[in-house]
């Protein structure tokens, strides 16, 4: 059981630190916003976590097997999402004509970073294929079913470190400063990511 264990913990940090849209929006919102909103993002992609993981407990690889159309939904859902997300940050990089030494958004409420995290992580493709596969190896493990609430456990606990640690890495004062100098382009580019995202997840969506 120790083995399967270190495993997941293996395989499921391997996921976290391959970029994806979940990296990005951490640590674009880390280096352009507060620590509170920033903490509120993490809150929202670990708890989204935590719905997938109860999914796949609930046999979420069975239901899209026997539901493709339910997958193909959710994958064209979560690429409007992401698109929308890069539209919204690409608008701002426009809207952007010079470098400034003041924060450039008006604070919002830190309940919507959460909701962002969330609806991120629950659009994110990663999430989709990981949850439905991978870690439903692992509940399928004869030597772990009766350890199942260890592995939600493991998971979402492993997701929020290490979003914290991105976070805490371009929360620091030079990150915030190269922000400032680069603001257009570094949500430009952001937003071009999370576009790209979008498009794949829609062009993919029926196959």
């Amino acid at each position: 059981m120790f083995t399967a264990l270190c495993g997941l913990v293996a395989i499921h940090l391997f996921a976290l630190i391959t970029p994806g849209p979940d990296f990005f929006f951490i640590s674009q919102t880390a280096i352009s916003r507060t620590k509170k909103e920033t903490l509120f993002a993490v809150a929202g992609i670990s708890a989204a976590v935590m719905v997938w993981a109860t999914l796949a407990l609930l046999g979420l690889n069975i239901l899209f097997e026997k539901m493709v159309w339910l997958r193909q939904i959710l994958l064209i859902g979560g690429g409007l999402y992401l698109g929308w997300l890069g539209f919204q940050l690409l608008r701002s990089a426009l809207s952007k004509t010079a470098p400034s030494n003041h924060q450039v958004e008006l604070p919002q409420a830190p309940i919507k970073f959460f909701v962002k995290g969330l609806l991120t992580n629950l659009s994110n493709p990663k999430a989709i294929i990981y949850f439905s596969s991978v870690f439903s190896i692992f509940l399928a493990n004869p030597t772990l079913d009766h350890v199942h609430w260890l592995l939600l456990l493991i998971v979402v606990i492993e997701t929020a470190l290490w979003f914290l640690l991105v976070s805490f890495v371009f929360s620091l004062p030079a990150c915030k400063a190269a922000y400032q100098r680069s603001v257009k382009w570094i949500d430009g580019i952001s937003g071009g990511i999370f576009t790209l995202f979008g498009a794949f997840l829609l062009a993919n969506s029926n196959k």
